[in-house]
C-alpha cells in the first residue's frame, strides 16, 4: 500500500519579524528548484500569517496559525480566532503545543473546542500531546499521551483533514530526544487511541514527531514506524535547516 505524505511543519513560535520572511523567499526558491517529497508547512507569529501567505503564494508550503481562540469573536483582547487566521490566509493551526498546556494550563477540553472552533473556520488543527520528564520516568508516558489523545479530539473530527503531534515536553528546545524505540512505541499508542476514539477511517492522518529535530536526525525519525513527519521548530527559521529535515522525508 502506497504510504501517504509526510507532513514537515516548522513552528517558528514568538520568532520573526519583516526581515524574516527573506528565509521563507529562499525556501520557496529552493523547492520550485527541487520540489519536496512530502507536504510542508510555516506556522509563523499571528503578525507575519499574511505576509508569509503572500510570499508563497503559489508555492507548496502551506500556511498556518499558532494557536486560536476557542470562541468565534468578543471581547478577548490579544487573542485570535480561527476565522481571523483564515482570513489572514492560514489553513493550518497548532494546538494544544506543550508550551501552551504547560505555561497557560490548558486542558484537553479546551484544546478539543479549539479544534472544533478551527473546523468551524475551515482550518485543520494539528494537536500537540505529550508527557513531561517527570511523566517519563515514572513509566506514564505512554497513559499520559492516551489520555491526551482520547480527551483532545472532538468526535466531530472523525472524517476531516488533521493531525496529531506528539512531542515529549522534555525534549522541546533542550537538544534531547527519546530513543526511536520510545518514539515508535508511543506513535503507535497514539494511533491505536486515535482509532479507538474516532474508528478506523482516520489510518491515515499523519502523526508528527517534534522536539529537537535537527537535519542531522530528521532522516532516521521519519524513518520509524507511524512517524507521519515532524513538527519543527527552531530548526525551521533558517531556510538551509529546515531544507535539510525536508529533504529527509
Amino acid at each position: 500500500m502506497k504510504q501517504p505524505v509526510k507532513l514537515i511543519a516548522g513552528n517558528w513560535k514568538m520568532n520573526g519579524l519583516g526581515a524574516s520572511l527573506a528565509e521563507v523567499e529562499a525556501l520557496c526558491a529552493a523547492l520550485q528548484s527541487q520540489p519536496a517529497a512530502c507536504r510542508v508547512a510555516l506556522c509563523p507569529p499571528s503578525t507575519l500569517v499574511e505576509r508569509m501567505a503572500r510570499t508563497t503564494a503559489g508555492s507548496p508550503i502551506e500556511i498556518g496559525g499558532q494557536d486560536c481562540r476557542a470562541e468565534t469573536h468578543g471581547a478577548f483582547t490579544g487573542d485570535i480566532s480561527a476565522a481571523m487566521l483564515k482570513d489572514a490566509g492560514a489553513i493550518l493551526v497548532i494546538l494544544g503545543h506543550s508550551e501552551r498546556r504547560q505555561g497557560y494550563g490548558e486542558s484537553d477540553l479546551l484544546v478539543s473546542a479549539k479544534a472544533e472552533a478551527a473546523f468551524a473556520a475551515g482550518l485543520a488543527p494539528i494537536v500537540c500531546v505529550g508527557e513531561t520528564l517527570e511523566q517519563r520516568e515514572a513509566g506514564r508516558a505512554v497513559e499520559i499521551v492516551r489520555s491526551q489523545v482520547m480527551a483532545s479530539l472532538p468526535l466531530a473530527i472523525a472524517g476531516r483533514a488533521f493531525a496529531v503531534a506528539y512531542e515529549p515536553v522534555w525534549a522541546i528546545g533542550t537538544g534531547l530526544t527519546p530513543t526511536l524505540e520510545q518514539i515508535e512505541e508511543v506513535h503507535r499508542a497514539v494511533r491505536a487511541a486515535m482509532i479507538e476514539r474516532l474508528g478506523l477511517g482516520i489510518a491515515a492522518t499523519p502523526i508528527l514527531y517534534g522536539g529537537s529535530v535537527k537535519p542531522d536526525n530528521a532522516a532516521e525519525i521519519l524513518a520509524v514506524p507511524e512517524v507521519g513527519g515532524a513538527l519543527v521548530g527552531g530548526a525551521s527559521l533558517k531556510a538551509p535547516d529546515f531544507l535539510g529535515i525536508i529533504r529527509g522525508a
